[in-house]
């Protein structure tokens, strides 16, 4: 196993690669798409570069690798993003060169379905980021959340460490991209709800590693990605979050028994479990019924934890998955979670 390092940063008025490993979703939904090409150039100052299947449904997996290909061999581009997630980047693995993505490392930034690209590059020794992507966080609708655009900037321009924040005010309720009312304005929020810590009394800092649950469920089964030895996570923390797909806690228990099971969990000192989604278009939740899922999903966690890993320190409700804002983590670097402080400090 080849230990991540950081790959060099871009600078403002450097090219970024804009490439879409699961889907050409900005075809279908051009509306976000732009608005998030437009912080990119206008506010980051970085100018986007655009790739054969970056707009474009229906393309094969080897397409979509060739794409990758080129955004990291292209000496002029010091910065990948993914557009969107979705639901198949899985196929995508198998035509990815790996030599040739370490010839010429860069930092790549994504989530979700991107957990994916995130752990072939972990496995490359490519220290990735997760967060951020194109439509979801730089196309909000109205503005960019502060927290998300402050964690993105740090994460892209700069190096050293940068402390996480319990978000201020957040949102999991989604509107529809089809209608332009949607973007006539920000998301309503409501107030934050703060951290809840488990087993703080000590400190860890290790290297990240993990993803989207759902994800990485679908990497056990493949058998891609994830290290037969489990050994090679021991001291790291884990990065765990579901997606709008919205799992029931009985499937989040068995995901997380079955890693268990598996060795994986109890390697791990630490775990930052991302703020529950509970809203979708398919299951639109009352507060109620929201608050209940989230409640149902956080103790399925601590049930597990309980089986396998009783001594790992646990923080819940961080605010780096499916929800709003999304800070950036990166994936493979430096993560410090100091219960006594109750801080959490990345190493960007």
């Amino acid at each position: 196993m080849i230990t991540p390092s950081y790959p060099p940063k871009p600078s403002p008025g450097d090219r970024i690669a804009v490439v879409s490993p699961s889907g050409g979703l900005p075809e279908l939904f051009p509306r976000p798409y732009e608005l998030g090409l437009e912080r990119l150039s206008e506010d980051y100052g970085l100018e986007p570069v655009e790739y054969p299947t970056t707009r474009k449904m229906g393309t094969s997996p080897q397409e979509r690798a060739d794409d990758i290909h080129a955004a990291f061999a292209d000496p002029e581009v010091k910065a990948v993003i993914a557009s969107i997630g979705g639901d198949d980047q899985i196929t995508v693995l198998p035509f990815l060169d790996r030599e040739l993505l370490r010839a010429d490392p860069k930092p790549f930034f994504g989530m979700s379905d991107n957990t994916n690209l995130l752990a072939f590059l972990y496995n490359t020794g490519i220290v990735g980021y997760h967060g951020a992507t194109v439509m979801c966080e730089l196309g909000r609708p109205g503005a960019m959340h502060p927290q998300t655009a402050d964690s993105l900037r740090a994460a892209l321009f700069t190096s050293g460490p940068y402390e996480l924040r319990p978000a201020d005010r957040w949102n999991d309720v989604n509107r529809d991209w089809r209608d332009p009312a949607t973007f006539e304005s920000e998301p309503e929020t409501r107030p934050g709800t703060g951290w809840t810590w488990l087993g703080a009394d000590r400190v860890v800092e290790g290297r990240s590693w993990g993803g989207n649950l759902e994800i990485l469920s679908w990497l056990l089964m493949t058998d891609r990605e994830i290290a037969r030895d489990p050994s090679v996570y021991d001291g790291g923390v884990l990065l765990l979050e579901t997606s709008e797909d919205m799992p029931s806690a009985r499937e989040v228990f068995y995901i997380l028994r079955n890693m268990g099971e598996r060795g994986l969990l109890q390697r791990f000192p630490a775990l930052l479990v991302g703020r529950a989604k509970t809203w979708s278009f398919q299951r639109p939740n009352s507060p109620e019924e929201a608050a209940r899922y989230a409640a149902e999903q956080r103790e399925a966690v601590r049930r597990a934890l309980s089986a396998y890993a009783p001594d790992t320190l646990a923080v819940f409700d961080v605010d780096f998955g499916h929800t709003d804002p999304q800070l950036v983590i990166p994936y493979g670097g430096t993560v410090r979670v100091d219960g006594p402080a109750r801080r959490i400090t990345v190493t960007y």
